[in-house]
């Protein structure tokens, strides 16, 4: 399948593809379409040498040695930290702690902030449309302090249900932790709103950008979050790079996460001292090579420009949700693309998303079947699971008519 559309949006999606080597791949003798970036996204040449470049000369470990290699690696280490925070409006690259990405860093978030500042009796505020990683470390926080969770409705056409919000937010609410983006309905909360409306009875805010910040340009503070988890193979990177954005003064009071090297100060035989934010968090070797690689991602992204990014996720979700609706399948999530990504959960005739799933990789066209980590979402919508196919910046409008032209197959399948 070749991409006739030379530009989309203000994106040379041709060009852009030509980046990507995984993109020339075929599967059961058809061009690989990848439609499931909201799982992970594919790496361009320039991640894959940039990490590559690190192990063969620069490895060594960060802030260890005051010999060469390591210099160079804690440089390109810290550089990637300047890189993270600025792409995100960080003013201080301090208040970024490198993780794996959105899962240890809400996890970090329960440990070291949780279990100090929570109490009987306390309450966290969730979404019904949360991804399981900003639920369970929740729920084990709870068991262990004894606090309460409660989960904001969704509407029919799956956005937030926020007309009684004044009831879930009180004085009880220590903490709203929400989604930027939806990975399965897509829909965007209307976050800064939601972050007044919080701040206002003394809640903290955390924003799970494992979705949004790939897709949206961000600025924290202009969300006035408190915390925002960032995964850095969505947004182009590598496997188990990514980070938290959290305000100084959190960072500062909370305990460390994990213990061991380089996240202290002093030890003694009875207690230990910690390090300086951000590395009290940052125990032992990291990800060093990842995070590297991280940074190469978000040199790529801002050369494409966030604004184009989001300009093409709009246009080709909106022409991928008027395709799906003319070929009979119900849509899951908002229909107007302004309040949503390039995530698009879907229901086809009565084939099941795993069978559906499984005839369009005879096509060569890859999509994710399941419940997508969205448990509550599949209760609230009434279906055991759906096929979601997921857009980034190397999709084009024919990789949508191969997904249709392979819908209509699958349907022949099952007749």
């Amino acid at each position: 399948m070749a991409v006739t559309e030379e530009r989309s949006a203000g994106l040379d999606v041709a060009r852009i593809r030509k980046d990507f080597p995984i993109l020339e791949r075929t599967v059961e003798g058809k061009p690989l379409v990848y439609l499931d970036s909201a799982a992970t996204s594919q790496k361009p040449n320039q991640v894959i040498d940039a990490e590559a470049d690190f192990y063969r000369n620069h490895n060594a470990n960060a802030h260890r040695g005051l010999y060469l290699l390591a210099e160079e690696a804690t440089e390109l280490y810290e550089g990637a930290r300047a890189k993270l925070a600025r792409f995100i409006g960080a003013r201080q690259p301090e208040t970024i702690v490198f993780t794996r990405g959105t899962t240890e860093s809400v996890n970090l978030i329960a440990y070291a902030w949780a279990r100090r500042a929570l109490a009987e009796g306390d309450e966290i505020l969730l979404s019904e449309m949360e991804h399981h990683s900003n639920i369970v470390p929740w729920q084990l926080a709870i068991r262990d302090t004894g606090a309460v969770l409660r989960y904001l409705p969704l509407t029919d056409d799956g956005l937030l249900d926020l007309s009684d919000l004044g009831s879930y937010l009180t004085e009880r609410t220590k903490l709203l932790a929400i989604t930027g983006m939806s990975n399965s309905l897509g829909t965007l909360p209307p976050v800064r709103e939601l972050a007044d409306a919080a701040h206002a009875v003394g809640a903290l805010v955390l924003v799970d950008g494992a979705q949004l910040v790939p897709h949206v340009p961000v600025d924290v503070a202009e969300l006035d979050c408190d915390f925002l988890t960032i995964s850095g193979h969505k947004m182009l990177g590598p496997t188990a790079s990514g980070g938290l954005y959290a305000k100084l003064e959190h960072l500062e009071a909370m305990d460390p996460f994990l213990g061991g090297g380089h996240m202290i100060e002093e030890v003694f035989p009875d207690r230990s001292t910690w390090n300086e934010v951000p590395y009290k968090f940052e125990a032992g070797t990291m990800n060093i090579a990842q995070e590297v690689g991280l940074g190469a991602a978000i040199d790529y992204l801002d050369g494409l420009g966030m604004d184009a990014v989001r300009e093409h996720e709009e246009e080709i979700t909106a022409y991928a949700i008027d395709r799906l609706l003319g070929a009979g399948a119900t849509v899951f999530g908002p229909k107007d693309v302004s309040v949503r990504g390039g995530a698009v959960s879907f229901w086809y005739q009565d084939v099941h998303p795993h069978d559906l799933a499984t005839i369009l990789n005879e096509e060569g066209v890859a999509i994710r079947a399941g419940h997508h980590c969205n448990q509550l979402v599949m209760r609230r919508f009434g279906v055991p699971a759906t096929a979601r196919a997921s857009f980034y910046v190397y999709n084009s409008n024919d990789e949508v008519d191969a997904l249709v032209e392979a819908l209509g197959k699958a349907e022949s399948v099952f007749a």
